[in-house]
Protein backbone atom coordinates (compact mmCIF):
# COMPACT_ATOMS: atom_id res chain seq x y z
CA UNK A 1 0.00 0.00 0.00
CA UNK A 2 1.30 3.34 -0.90
CA UNK A 3 -1.68 5.64 -0.69
CA UNK A 4 -1.59 8.24 2.06
CA UNK A 5 -4.64 8.53 4.32
CA UNK A 6 -7.52 10.75 3.27
CA UNK A 7 -8.11 14.27 4.59
CA UNK A 8 -9.78 14.64 7.96
CA UNK A 9 -13.29 15.91 8.68
CA UNK A 10 -13.76 19.25 10.39
CA UNK A 11 -13.28 19.34 14.14
CA UNK A 12 -16.06 19.10 16.70
CA UNK A 13 -19.61 17.77 16.47
CA UNK A 14 -20.57 14.29 15.44
CA UNK A 15 -18.29 11.81 13.79
CA UNK A 16 -15.75 11.40 16.59
CA UNK A 17 -15.04 7.79 15.66
CA UNK A 18 -14.38 8.75 12.05
CA UNK A 19 -12.09 11.61 13.09
CA UNK A 20 -10.19 9.27 15.41
CA UNK A 21 -9.70 6.71 12.63
CA UNK A 22 -8.59 9.36 10.15
CA UNK A 23 -6.16 10.90 12.64
CA UNK A 24 -4.85 7.42 13.50
CA UNK A 25 -4.31 6.61 9.83
CA UNK A 26 -2.39 9.86 9.31
CA UNK A 27 -0.24 9.48 12.42
CA UNK A 28 0.35 5.73 12.22
CA UNK A 29 1.28 6.01 8.55
CA UNK A 30 3.43 9.11 8.99
CA UNK A 31 5.09 8.47 12.35
CA UNK A 32 4.56 4.80 13.11
CA UNK A 33 2.35 3.02 15.61
CA UNK A 34 4.77 2.98 18.53
CA UNK A 35 5.75 6.63 18.12
CA UNK A 36 2.13 7.79 18.19
CA UNK A 37 0.79 8.47 21.66
CA UNK A 38 -2.89 8.49 22.53
CA UNK A 39 -2.75 12.09 23.78
CA UNK A 40 -1.30 13.18 20.44
CA UNK A 41 -3.93 11.15 18.63
CA UNK A 42 -6.80 12.63 20.66
CA UNK A 43 -5.53 16.13 19.96
CA UNK A 44 -5.21 15.46 16.22
CA UNK A 45 -8.75 14.03 16.14
CA UNK A 46 -10.14 16.95 18.17
CA UNK A 47 -11.56 14.66 20.84
CA UNK A 48 -10.86 14.14 24.52
CA UNK A 49 -8.95 11.05 25.65
CA UNK A 50 -12.18 9.99 27.36
CA UNK A 51 -14.02 10.09 24.02
CA UNK A 52 -11.20 8.19 22.36
CA UNK A 53 -11.46 5.44 24.99
CA UNK A 54 -15.25 5.32 24.57
CA UNK A 55 -14.70 4.31 20.95
CA UNK A 56 -11.53 2.22 21.35
CA UNK A 57 -10.76 0.54 24.66
CA UNK A 58 -7.08 0.04 23.84
CA UNK A 59 -4.49 1.28 21.38
CA UNK A 60 -4.29 -2.22 19.93
CA UNK A 61 -8.01 -2.10 19.20
CA UNK A 62 -7.55 1.24 17.45
CA UNK A 63 -4.61 -0.04 15.39
CA UNK A 64 -6.62 -3.03 14.17
CA UNK A 65 -9.66 -0.83 13.41
CA UNK A 66 -7.45 1.52 11.42
CA UNK A 67 -5.99 -1.32 9.34
CA UNK A 68 -9.44 -2.87 8.88
CA UNK A 69 -10.73 0.49 7.62
CA UNK A 70 -7.94 0.66 5.04
CA UNK A 71 -8.78 -2.86 3.90
CA UNK A 72 -12.58 -2.61 3.94
CA UNK A 73 -12.86 0.92 2.53
CA UNK A 74 -10.47 -0.01 -0.27
CA UNK A 75 -8.01 2.85 0.10
CA UNK A 76 -5.10 0.54 -0.50
CA UNK A 77 -3.50 2.22 -3.49
CA UNK A 78 -1.91 -0.23 -5.90
CA UNK A 79 -3.62 -3.24 -4.37
CA UNK A 80 -6.82 -2.02 -6.00
CA UNK A 81 -5.28 -2.82 -9.39
CA UNK A 82 -6.37 -6.42 -8.85
CA UNK A 83 -10.02 -5.30 -8.78
CA UNK A 84 -9.92 -3.38 -12.07
CA UNK A 85 -12.22 -4.75 -14.74
CA UNK A 86 -11.00 -2.39 -17.45
CA UNK A 87 -7.65 -4.18 -17.77
CA UNK A 88 -6.76 -7.70 -18.94
CA UNK A 89 -5.30 -9.98 -16.25
CA UNK A 90 -1.61 -9.46 -17.10
CA UNK A 91 -2.05 -5.67 -17.06
CA UNK A 92 -3.81 -5.89 -13.67
CA UNK A 93 -0.81 -7.74 -12.27
CA UNK A 94 1.64 -5.22 -13.74
CA UNK A 95 -0.45 -2.30 -12.45
CA UNK A 96 0.58 -3.34 -8.94
CA UNK A 97 3.92 -1.70 -9.66
CA UNK A 98 2.81 1.77 -10.77
CA UNK A 99 4.76 4.36 -8.73
CA UNK A 100 2.64 6.28 -6.21
CA UNK A 101 1.51 9.78 -7.05
CA UNK A 102 2.10 12.66 -4.73
CA UNK A 103 4.86 14.27 -2.81
CA UNK A 104 7.72 12.50 -1.11
CA UNK A 105 8.53 11.19 1.47
CA UNK A 106 7.39 7.66 0.78
CA UNK A 107 6.33 5.66 3.82
CA UNK A 108 5.73 2.22 2.36
CA UNK A 109 2.90 -0.09 3.34
CA UNK A 110 0.99 0.63 6.56
CA UNK A 111 0.36 -3.10 7.01
CA UNK A 112 4.02 -4.06 6.66
CA UNK A 113 5.19 -1.13 8.77
CA UNK A 114 2.79 -2.10 11.55
CA UNK A 115 3.93 -5.75 11.48
CA UNK A 116 7.55 -4.62 11.87
CA UNK A 117 6.64 -2.57 14.94
CA UNK A 118 4.86 -5.44 16.74
CA UNK A 119 7.28 -8.21 17.65
CA UNK A 120 4.72 -10.74 18.95
CA UNK A 121 3.66 -12.86 15.97
CA UNK A 122 0.57 -14.02 17.90
CA UNK A 123 -0.59 -10.44 18.55
CA UNK A 124 -4.08 -9.90 17.04
CA UNK A 125 -2.81 -7.01 14.89
CA UNK A 126 0.04 -9.16 13.50
CA UNK A 127 -2.47 -11.95 12.78
CA UNK A 128 -4.70 -9.44 10.96
CA UNK A 129 -1.76 -8.17 8.89
CA UNK A 130 -0.71 -11.73 7.98
CA UNK A 131 -4.28 -12.56 6.94
CA UNK A 132 -4.38 -9.44 4.78
CA UNK A 133 -1.10 -10.33 3.08
CA UNK A 134 -2.30 -13.90 2.43
CA UNK A 135 -5.56 -12.57 0.99
CA UNK A 136 -3.61 -10.24 -1.31
CA UNK A 137 -1.57 -13.19 -2.63
CA UNK A 138 -4.75 -15.25 -3.10
CA UNK A 139 -6.36 -12.46 -5.12
CA UNK A 140 -3.19 -12.15 -7.21
CA UNK A 141 -3.24 -15.93 -7.75
CA UNK A 142 -6.80 -15.75 -9.06
CA UNK A 143 -5.73 -13.07 -11.57
CA UNK A 144 -2.63 -15.09 -12.50
CA UNK A 145 -4.92 -18.04 -13.17
CA UNK A 146 -7.07 -15.88 -15.44
CA UNK A 147 -3.89 -14.86 -17.26
CA UNK A 148 -3.06 -18.52 -17.92
CA UNK A 149 -0.16 -19.05 -15.52
CA UNK A 150 0.87 -22.69 -15.23
CA UNK A 151 1.25 -22.30 -11.44
CA UNK A 152 -0.82 -19.26 -10.39
CA UNK A 153 0.02 -19.55 -6.69
CA UNK A 154 3.77 -19.63 -7.29
CA UNK A 155 3.56 -16.59 -9.58
CA UNK A 156 1.37 -14.72 -7.09
CA UNK A 157 3.78 -15.42 -4.23
CA UNK A 158 6.67 -14.11 -6.33
CA UNK A 159 4.72 -10.98 -7.30
CA UNK A 160 3.74 -10.41 -3.65
CA UNK A 161 7.42 -10.46 -2.67
CA UNK A 162 8.21 -7.97 -5.43
CA UNK A 163 5.25 -5.81 -4.37
CA UNK A 164 6.27 -5.67 -0.71
CA UNK A 165 9.94 -5.27 -1.62
CA UNK A 166 9.30 -2.36 -4.00
CA UNK A 167 7.25 -0.57 -1.35
CA UNK A 168 9.85 -1.12 1.38
CA UNK A 169 12.82 -0.17 -0.82
CA UNK A 170 11.06 2.93 -2.15
CA UNK A 171 10.39 4.00 1.45
CA UNK A 172 13.97 3.29 2.54
CA UNK A 173 15.44 5.26 -0.37
CA UNK A 174 12.62 7.84 -0.59
CA UNK A 175 12.66 7.13 -4.32
CA UNK A 176 10.02 5.72 -6.67
CA UNK A 177 12.59 3.92 -8.87
CA UNK A 178 12.08 0.52 -7.14
CA UNK A 179 8.54 0.38 -8.54
CA UNK A 180 9.79 0.51 -12.14
CA UNK A 181 12.50 -2.04 -11.32
CA UNK A 182 9.94 -4.35 -9.72
CA UNK A 183 7.60 -3.96 -12.71
CA UNK A 184 10.40 -5.06 -15.06
CA UNK A 185 11.08 -8.10 -12.87
CA UNK A 186 7.35 -8.84 -12.64
CA UNK A 187 6.99 -8.72 -16.42
CA UNK A 188 9.81 -11.28 -16.74
CA UNK A 189 8.22 -13.57 -14.14
CA UNK A 190 4.82 -13.33 -15.83
CA UNK A 191 6.28 -14.06 -19.28
CA UNK A 192 8.00 -17.20 -17.98
CA UNK A 193 4.95 -18.31 -15.96
CA UNK A 194 2.47 -18.26 -18.83
CA UNK A 195 2.95 -21.11 -21.34
CA UNK A 196 3.27 -20.07 -24.94
CA UNK A 197 0.25 -21.07 -27.10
Amino acid sequence: MTTAPRARHAQGGRGARERILEAAADLFYGNGVNATGLAELAEAAHVSKRTLYQHFRTKDELVEACLRRFQDDQVLGNELALERTDLPPVERLLALFVPPNGDLPLRGCLFSNTAVEIADTEHPVRVFVADHKRDFAARAAAIAGEAGAADPKALADQLAILFDGASARAAALNDIAPYAQARTAAATLITHAIPKP
